[in-house]
């Protein structure tokens, strides 16, 4: 059987940890952040995990992860 085919977008924004699950960023925190509280942008900071009905969907496009 040929090889599978990563998902390069999916590979830009997600990574596996040890454990098994699937870390991503937040969004909205790239640009326009003047309007944006102090608050509201400390809360987009750090990792976040893809919720356990979307991990499996991620996990198929990262195939060695």
């Amino acid at each position: 059987m040929p090889k599978m085919k990563t998902h390069k977008g999916a590979k830009k924004r997600f990574t596996v940890t040890a454990s098994g699950k699937v870390r991503r960023l937040r969004a909205f925190k790239s640009h326009i952040l003047t309007k944006k509280s102090t608050k509201r942008k400390r809360n987009l900071r750090g990792p976040n995990h893809v919720r356990k009905e979307d991990a499996g969907r991620v996990a198929r496009m990262l195939p060695y992860a």
